[in-house]
């Protein structure tokens, strides 16, 4: 019989294997993708960790080298400032609780992962724009990823994890609970081959993912038309464990009528691509117009840092007529799109002339198109200069207004890239304490069983900090580890 086994084999849950090894717990890790599927939402990831820090010096020492951070300008981050931009992104409904202790050791737990061989890097490309001096200046209080991003990451949490002795099983599918006097003792699995069988355990961490890929919960928990999203990453996120966890008592936590959702390449295929992961994400938005299939705008663009919009807008596009939407922009700002995105291989793009011809491109009534933009750049103030590493004010006042980085759509060759909504993990999950000790509705702990990832709920609400669901697997999978 294992001391403990973790159930999904993702970042959290890797982070909760490797604490609990660390304290000479005998571990089996379960997943259920085979090694070709394997590494749950965290391999599809860019792999950016939101870490509260006091600047460039204060991580440093975590980084890979590199000759630009001599030109670097990273901004502290302080731990009161993560925890600000938590509360007002979810519109205070974050935990109290979870956001205190997710942001007090974002910091430590990244240099607990480096310290068991993981790599990290700034990333420059994603978070950081140029100044007139050469320097990198970085923005929207992220800037730490995981060296290979999320592919990256997963490799080295697998090796990690070899190295402590850590016993991976690929291929389990978990099912119900073993439950004995009270207290959870195991789990019962079927295997690739469709063999049934038990882990025993002393203790059970679920790190299994939300119900993102399935399409029934979707519709009943998110509302009508989200079973049209397509998934970002995983399709083995179905909602088995929380369903499993719920019939034995689990209480649920965390608000299960939202989730991560953004701006996804239209032409993608209906789950993740191990190929190209992140890279059919389209986020940078905020430096152009965004048109429905009407061709009229419907959001402010720059309300805020890409940051801390980029995930509620998936929905908001999935709301517009088709569920679609096109991200338009000219030729003086296209060399300014995230390279790594818009130049994919297979990337979804309509290049014209001029508007009108734009609008036939993409099938938008030319006449409403042109309209719009000609409104749209009557209404900026271009005595106000661009900045896009601060919010510089620079705005339209067309309707809705764009508060920030307003640009002229002015000069051609004109680009339009055709978006859905990507739902990446959904919000609600179970109900637990800051240690991941998983609690029933009367408030009392379910003996044995523990929470991370995102089948914690609790965290998030209606929007997401960029680069947090990361940190808070790291967090309270080394927390759930730590005492399973």
């Amino acid at each position: 019989m294992a001391h403990v086994v973790v159930v999904g084999g993702g970042n959290a849950g890797f982070s909760a294997a490797h604490a609990a090894a660390a304290r000479g717990r005998a571990v089996v890790l379960l997943e259920k993708g085979r090694p070709d599927e394997a590494g749950g939402n965290s391999f599809y990831t860019a792999g950016a960790f939101r870490i509260a820090h006091a600047g460039l010096d204060d991580v440093r020492d975590l980084l890979d080298p590199d000759p630009r951070l001599a030109r670097t300008v990273l901004p502290a981050y302080p731990e009161g400032q993560f925890l600000r931009d938590l509360r007002e992104v979810t519109g205070g409904r974050a935990d109290p609780g979870l956001s205190a202790a997710c942001a007090a050791e974002s910091g430590p737990a990244l240099r607990w992962l480096h310290g068991l061989g993981l790599r990290f890097r700034l990333m420059y490309e994603r978070q950081s724009y140029p100044d007139d001096q050469g320097r990198h200046v970085f923005w929207g209080g992220l800037a730490v990823g995981s060296t290979g991003g999320g592919k990256g990451l997963v490799e080295q949490h697998t090796r990690a994890a070899s190295a402590a002795g850590i016993e991976i099983r690929y291929g389990h599918r978990c099912g119900d609970l073993l439950i004995e006097n009270g207290r959870v003792r195991g789990v019962h699995w079927t295997d690739a081959d469709g063999v049934a069988g038990v882990t025993e355990a002393e203790s059970v961490v679920l790190a299994a993912g939300g119900f993102e890929a399935n399409p029934r919960w979707r519709r009943e928990h998110l509302g009508a038309g989200w079973e049209r999203a397509l998934v970002r990453g995983t399709p083995l996120n179905t909602g088995d464990m929380l369903r499993s966890a719920m019939a034995v008592g689990a209480a649920r936590g965390g608000d299960w009528s939202s989730c991560h959702a953004v701006a996804w390449d239209a032409g993608a295929a209906a789950s993740g691509d191990r190929e190209l992961t992140n890279r059919l994400t389209r986020q940078s938005y905020p430096l152009g117009i965004v048109v429905n299939v009407e061709g009229r705008r419907f959001l402010d663009e720059g309300a805020d840092f890409r940051n801390y919009t980029y995930a509620r807008y998936g929905g908001e596009i999935l709301r517009q007529p088709r569920g679609m939407a096109f991200q338009v922009f000219d030729a003086a700002i296209r060399p300014m799109l995230r390279a790594e995105e818009y130049d994919a291989p297979g990337t979804s793009v309509v290049t014209a002339s001029t508007i009108s011809s734009l609008a036939s491109g993409i099938g938008v009534d030319g006449s409403q198109l042109t309209r719009t933009v000609e409104e749209f750049n009557a209404g900026i103030d271009e005595s106000v200069p661009f900045d896009p590493s601060v919010k510089d004010g620079r705005a339209s006042r067309a309707s809705p207004p764009k508060s920030n980085w307003a640009l002229p759509i002015r000069t051609p060759p004109f680009y339009a890239f055709p978006v859905t909504c990507g739902i990446t993990f959904t919000f609600g999950g179970l109900r637990a304490d800051e240690h991941g000790r998983v609690l029933t509705e009367q408030g009392s702990g379910l003996p044995g069983l523990y929470v991370c990832g995102e089948m914690l709920g609790g965290l998030f609400s209606g929007n997401y900090p960029g680069g947090t669901g990361l940190t808070a697997g790291t967090v309270f999978g080394r927390r759930a580890g730590m005492l399973a």
